[in-house]
């Protein structure tokens, strides 16, 4: 058995996920051997400083894709993959969730990312004095702290949702977790693991590949313009619906009262039904009131809440919460206290004393202001375009869903702007089943990390590709 050396980094793919693809690619470059043991999963996860339960996943997918197998009281051994390496597609060998083009540059000028966000307005000195309070008290710091998180973080963070989304919980029926995939896996755990999943389709793509990859059977659910279809649930029978009804990721549609009745009332007609309500995007809305989370009239104690600081402050905070039905927060407790915590204790004190203070608030108030204006001035240069078909999505969230008018297909038109420095997203990036042959080239127009200035540049950039010879026409 050798030590394994896996570099971690911090970013958007999960540690599990890392230490998955190191030790795959170390087996395919022959560097771990057939018939050579692992560490176990304990020395592992104490080697990288990571928890048990992380190697565990990763182990638990080498095993389901074959490289390696597990032998009762032994441990982990590599297998024979003389036959599976030559098999394996150029589609299976990687995960990217933001898929990057082939040959594709770096020098891109004006990146339309739909998850960006501005950090011109940030309030780096109230952010600075927060953590300055917290390294002050150094023996707080270095305390560890509970599975789920810090007690008053939580106690903070129920009293904020319950303000601002009309979120009924008490601080036990909050975990707090290093991102929204972390909280998912940990939650998969929790409801026993494979689970059937209803997504509604385009999705969230992370958490497809996260529900695909540790076991789960995801089916596609059906959408029309008011978000997922549930008269078609019982067609296709699932344990889980995962939904984001208060603003949809990609297409940006808002789920009406009725529909997120009769959500709730198929969650309520059979025992073991749950929905998860990721709540994207939910404090950037700039017509009318915030639109009330699912959980808020929720009678039965079956939707899972799911909210995140990515946006709110930021994606580098990797900061998410998840909010728990009643008896599912006790069996986490009762089965599930002993994973240690995967927030830094300080980021929780920091984050922790940004809401008690009120900065997070303010921030919030000024940064609605901040993306109004950019929201308004896209939508006001995009309804100038001839070649804009449809725009979807408009009045909450950081992007835009353009429709446009061309005869290119979607990965020529993205290929070609980026030749010219700008980064498009096409809509099948986010797609889980197949593409309809009548459905447009669909663009998401992400403005949050881009000033005024920059929009422009980008737009100037589609009018060349896209007028002319290259519209339909």
């Amino acid at each position: 058995m050798k030590e394994l050396m896996i570099a971690l980094q911090s970013g958007k793919t999960p540690l599990y996920e890392q230490i998955y693809l190191a030790i795959k690619r170390d087996i395919e470059d022959g560097k771990i051997s057939f018939g050579e043991k692992l560490p176990s999963t304990r020395l592992l996860a104490a080697n990288l400083n990571v928890s048990r339960f992380t190697v565990d996943l990763a182990y638990e997918q080498l095993v389901s894709e074959g490289y390696i197998q597990a032998r009762a009281g032994s441990g982990f051994f590599v297998c024979d993959l003389s036959n599976l390496i030559s098999g394996i597609s150029d589609g299976e060998k990687h995960f990217d969730p933001q898929p990057r083009l082939e040959g594709e540059q770096t020098d891109v000028r004006i990146d339309f990312s739909p998850f960006a966000i501005d950090t011109a307005h940030f309030p780096y000195n109230s952010w600075k004095k927060r953590n300055r309070e917290v390294m002050d008290e150094a023996a707080d710091l270095l305390m560890s702290r509970e599975a789920a998180g810090d007690r008053g973080l939580r106690e903070t963070i129920a009293t904020y949702l319950y303000r601002a989304r009309g979120v009924h919980c008490t601080p036990d029926q909050i975990l707090v977790g290093a991102g929204n995939e972390y909280l998912l896996m940990l939650l998969v755990q929790v409801l026993g693991g494979g689970l059937s999943v209803v997504m509604e389709d385009p999705t969230y793509m992370q958490a497809y590949e996260v529900f695909r990859h540790i076991g789960c059977k995801v089916r596609v659910g059906m959408m029309d313009e008011e978000g997922l279809l549930c008269c078609e649930l019982d067609k296709c029978p699932a344990d889980v619906v995962y939904v984001m009804p208060s603003h949809q990721f990609p297409m940006g549609m808002v789920m009406p009262l009725g529909r997120r009745q009769e959500l709730l009332e198929w969650a309520a007609g059979a025992e073991g039904r749950y929905i998860i309500e990721d709540d994207h995007d939910s404090e950037f809305r700039y017509v009318g009131k915030p639109i009330p989370s699912l959980q808020s009239r929720d009678q039965k104690d079956c939707v899972i809440y799911f909210g995140t600081f990515s946006k709110s402050i930021s994606p580098g905070l990797r900061m998410s919460y998840m909010v728990l039905p009643r008896h599912l927060s006790e069996r986490f407790h009762r089965q599930f206290d002993f994973y240690a915590s995967t927030v830094p204790t300080g980021q929780q004190l920091a984050v922790r004393r940004f809401l008690e203070t009120g900065d997070f608030e303010r921030h919030l108030n000024r940064m609605r202001r901040v993306y109004k204006a950019k929201h308004d001035f896209l939508l006001r240069e995009l309804k100038k375009r001839s070649w804009v078909r449809r725009i979807r999505g408009e009045n909450a969230g950081l992007h835009l869903v353009v429709a446009v008018d061309t005869a290119q297909t979607e990965s020529e038109l993205v290929a070609e702007a980026l030749e010219r420095g700008v980064r498009v997203y096409g809509m099948s990036s986010y797609r889980i089943g197949e593409r309809t042959a009548k459905e447009p080239v669909t663009l998401l127009l992400g403005f949050g990390g881009l000033s005024e200035e920059e929009l422009s540049e980008g737009l100037a950039v589609l009018d060349e590709l896209l007028s002319g010879g290259n519209r339909n026409g």
